[in-house]
């Protein structure tokens, strides 16, 4: 007897929220169909899906948020072992970039079933890689701050008062040198790989995630001028504007000098601190990952479609 082929679906079982607690529910429905892998931390996710890839596994998929995704990429970097996307977590950035329903597990699931292969680029920062965003300063510090006890308590406002406290403390200064020699100095800097940053919003407009180039914002002033900058961005769908306080320019390679240890984070992960991060695209592979053929909306974009679509036909159809 042959049996069918199971797909590696490594996930936390410790997920506390109702959001987790729903997809444990859903892989346990599923499970017939699934190898599932209860993870214990991100560094055994990490080893386990760089043993699934040397053992030639297709497909591995991470069941999770973001911490989740960011420990199977870094196992799967360097690998033809392709990435299945189960979005779990409460920003899910990289699901949404690929068009991902995040907010629906079984259309989720049916991208995974249909296995259409994509290929992005995949950045490092001081040897961490990550497909969607890095930041060296500001916003990393704001991760460091916000504790798993203050989230849980209260929600997105835990980084808010966060983000009071650090824009409260003396800056450090950076200097940032792209590849065509392009010198910077500034006080936070983010490089996006792909265009989302935070959830849903479109910092990097330009990004593209296959065009082998970082998209780099170097914010020049801190304080409140950093968090106006920051908002500006987002409610105008990206910095490219005339604005003497925000550089934002493309490079293939990134380097990064702070006069002092500065926090960096990658894909909303800490990864430590220093006062020196290069970027660049060292892996001898495209980072292969089951994507849509085309983006999928959320529940409530696919019903205001279906909406519009039977509005139009019913307006705009014979009459009766």
């Amino acid at each position: 007897m042959i049996l069918p082929r199971r797909y590696p679906v490594l996930f936390n079982p410790k997920a506390r929220s109702q959001r987790g607690r729903r997809a444990l529910e859903f892989l346990m429905d599923n499970a017939a169909g699934l190898a599932l892998y209860a993870t214990r931390s991100a560094e055994e996710a990490e080893a386990l899906s760089r043993r699934f890839a040397e053992q030639g596994e297709d497909i591995v998929v991470a069941a999770g948020g973001d911490g989740t995704l960011n420990a199977v990429v870094k196992g799967l970097a360097g690998t033809r072992t392709a990435l299945g996307v189960l979005p779990t977590g409460t920003m899910n950035v990289f699901a949404r970039e690929l068009g991902i329903p995040y907010d629906n597990l079984d259309r989720a699931f049916e991208v995974i079933l249909e296995a259409h292969v994509r290929e992005v680029d995949l950045f490092e920062a001081n040897g961490t890689p990550f497909v969607q965003m890095a930041g060296v300063g500001f916003d990393a510090a704001v991760i460091e701050e916000t504790t798993w006890e203050s989230k849980k308590v209260l929600g997105p406002l835990a980084y808010l008062l966060s983000a009071v406290k650090v824009l409260g403390e003396k800056p450090p200064l950076m200097k940032v040198l792209a590849d065509n020699g392009r010198e910077e100095e500034g006080v936070a800097v983010l490089a996006g790989n792909g265009s989302l940053y935070g959830g849903q919003f479109k910092l990097f407009h330009k990004a593209d995630n296959n065009d082998n180039k970082l998209d780099v914002l170097v914010f020049k002033e801190a304080g409140y001028k950093l968090v106006l900058d920051s908002l500006r961005g987002i409610a105008l769908g990206g910095v490219d504007f005339d604005n003497s306080t925000v550089e934002y320019f493309q490079t293939e390679y990134l380097e990064v000098t702070a006069d002092r240890t500065v926090p960096l984070e990658v894909d909303g992960e800490l990864v430590g601190r220093t006062d020196h991060v290069v970027f660049r695209d060292d892996q001898p592979e495209r980072l292969r990952v089951l994507a849509p053929r085309e983006p999928i909306g959320t529940r409530f974009e696919e019903s205001l479609k279906a909406m519009m679509a039977w509005t139009k036909k019913t307006v705009g159809g014979p009459p009766i």
